[in-house]
């Protein structure tokens, strides 16, 4: 059953977002709880202040006394897209504001696994660092920042992961998500944590005088906002206001022919137009694309992509990250078929054989740098929060898990380590997504204790899948300029969702294209105008006969070919009628 969006105080919140603003536009951002102007505000100087961040003094002393002093400086970044553009981010934005000396590593997931490692510090050191920044991590690294002390650095963490008990000795932490902090957002990326480093540490440098000294020109960090856009949208963080402003402006920079070369080549190789992308081209072309070097290989890949000011050897490095992602593809298929197939087996359904309420599964060939989407796929259909196990070191198996709206996965984790000492090896992550490593041995015991623990978190309304929608639309809005309208209206993500309608439609003509996509024209009920629609990967579900009536949820949609546009459905989920 579809169920609409909840639609509270519509004419209270109309007169406040304006009359101006087209109807619909005013229904969408009512249901997402805009109750003002002022949040559709996507402009800088709306930033929230930098001076909120707890720590944020603390890391500025220590980065700009590195930048004062030619101190050798480490950027230590995480394996995915959130990593990558972190540390290209910091090593831009170090280097603009004057840096000498400063490099980076990224460990490889498969030797050293997530975060700063006692391993990876000892790595590290060869480096010869004075300053070790981390991005993306660090904020449960405790053994492997007091290594770093040890050997003499000092240690700058900025993370956006949630900490636990004990937070690591390091000279200076900076993180919206650890206790005390007042900085309002608590949803910013490790790549807006970063930025807002690096601008607080331009305003120091500013305060000394340091670019007038030095004959270094102030940097523009706004320049940075395509790579603060790409990975706050990859990471699927929510796009509250302050992350919608960050995400937009690096949006318009890109069209704009302002972003890096490495975007540019990501777009091109993608078959994405520059001057027309939205937040989901970042999340579902170039997010992929980059993350591919991390799960198969070695990130640094992309990163130097990120890095390259030159068209050419940017687009070399994008072509190698696209047929890395092509080859994750083919991974992930026979993963998915593998997974699908062992658990069709076990006649999942609510009537006969229950479907777990938590869902563990593991193969010794699985490949570890794949399970976090596998672990995905499995939570779409069976709607369970999922965990996906794979080999990692020698007697322990690694685990990613996917949960559902309404279980905090983290917490869950933490949980079951209270609970169960000694059970989970090592864990971290967010709400939605979380890592985790057990004892091979202990699969059984750890599956108990996970659905055990996801009991206490749901209710028999949080296990079943639903579709929010906008609500129906009349004939008259079937246009292509609500379409654009609504393309321009977001930028539309995680938190913020993009537009979807609900409507009865009869089917008027259908096929199949690539294999596994359902191609129509549909004709809502009562009109007799004509909609193309495409709804992707249906070949598994029923599929309508022509003149057959079906329920949609879609989005609008702006479809290019060969120089001609019209308007598309976007079909996110199709019910038979009268069955």
């Amino acid at each position: 059953m579809i169920k609409k969006l909840l639609q509270r105080n519509i004419t209270e919140s109309t007169a406040r977002l304006g009359a101006d603003l087209h109807p619909i536009l005013q229904r969408i951002y009512s249901a997402r709880g805009v109750r003002s102007v002022d949040e559709l505000e996507r402009t800088l100087n709306q930033l929230l202040p930098l001076t909120d961040l707890k720590g944020i003094d603390e890391a500025v002393a220590v980065i700009t006394t590195a930048i004062r002093d030619n101190r050798k400086t480490l950027i230590v970044a995480d394996f995915d897209c959130d990593g990558a553009t972190s540390c290209a981010v910091a090593m831009r934005g170090l280097r603009a504001l004057g840096a000498t000396s400063v490099q980076y590593l990224v460990p490889n997931r498969f030797e050293y696994g997530y975060g700063l490692t006692p391993e990876i510090v000892e790595v590290a050191s060869q480096y010869q660092p004075d300053v070790l920044i981390t991005v993306d991590n660090g904020i449960s690294s405790i053994q492997g920042v007091a290594r770093a002390r040890a050997l003499g650095m000092q240690v700058v963490v900025t993370d956006h992961h949630l900490q636990g008990a004990t937070l690591p000795d390091a000279h200076a932490i900076v993180n919206p998500n650890q206790h005390g902090d007042r900085f309002a957002s608590k949803n910013l990326a490790g790549v807006g944590v970063i930025f807002y480093v690096l601008l607080a540490c331009r305003a120091r440098l500013r305060e000394q005088d340091w670019f007038q000294q030095h004959g270094i020109a102030e940097p523009n960090l706004a320049v940075l906002l395509d790579l603060v856009a790409l990975g706050t949208v990859a990471d699927l963080v929510p796009l509250d206001t302050n992350n919608r402003i960050l995400v937009e402006q690096g949006l318009r920079r890109i069209r704009a022919g302002q972003g890096c070369a490495g975007i540019d080549a990501l777009l091109e190789v993608s078959g994405r137009k520059r001057e027309r992308i939205v937040a989901s081209d970042m999340g579902f072309a170039v997010g992929p694309r980059l993350n591919a070097a991390g799960r198969l290989e070695d990130m640094s890949v992309g990163i130097e992509c990120l890095l390259s000011d030159d068209p050419g050897c940017a687009r070399e490095l994008a072509v190698q990250l696209d047929s890395l992602n092509q080859e994750r593809k083919q991974i992930e298929s026979g993963m998915r078929e593998q997974a699908f197939a062992v658990l069709d087996r076990l006649n999942l359904d609510e009537d006969s054989a229950p479907i777990p309420i938590g869902i563990c599964l593991y193969d010794p060939n699985w490949h570890q740098g794949v399970i976090g989407i596998l672990a995905s796929r499995i939570k779409e259909r069976y709607h369970r929060p999922v965990i996906i196990f794979a080999d990692g070191a020698e007697g322990e198996i690694k685990g990613s898990a996917r949960s559902i709206q309404g279980v905090h996965i983290r917490d869950v984790l933490d949980a079951i380590a209270t609970r169960h000492p000694g059970l989970i090896s090592k864990f971290g992550g967010h709400a939605m997504a979380a890592g985790l490593s057990i004892e091979r041995n202990r699969l059984d015991d750890f599956s108990s204790a996970f659905s055990e623990e996801v009991m206490r978190w749901v209710d028999e309304d949080d296990l079943h899948g639903s579709i929010h929608t906008d609500g129906e639309l009349h004939e008259q809005d079937y246009s292509l300029d609500l379409a654009e309208l609504l393309r321009q209206g977001g930028p539309w993500g995680q938190g913020f969702p993009e537009p979807v309608f609900e409507g009865e439609f009869r089917v008027i003509q259908q096929r199949i294209v690539g294999e596994r996509h359902l191609k129509m024209v549909v004709q809502p009920l009562h009109s007799a105008k004509t909609i193309d629609a495409i709804a992707f990967n249906a070949v598994d579900n029923d599929c309508p006969r022509e003149q057959q009536s079906v329920r949609l949820a879609y989005r609008l949609d702006v479809n290019e070919f060969r120089g001609q546009r019209s308007l598309q459905l976007m079909v996110e989920y199709l019910e038979l009628m009268g069955q």
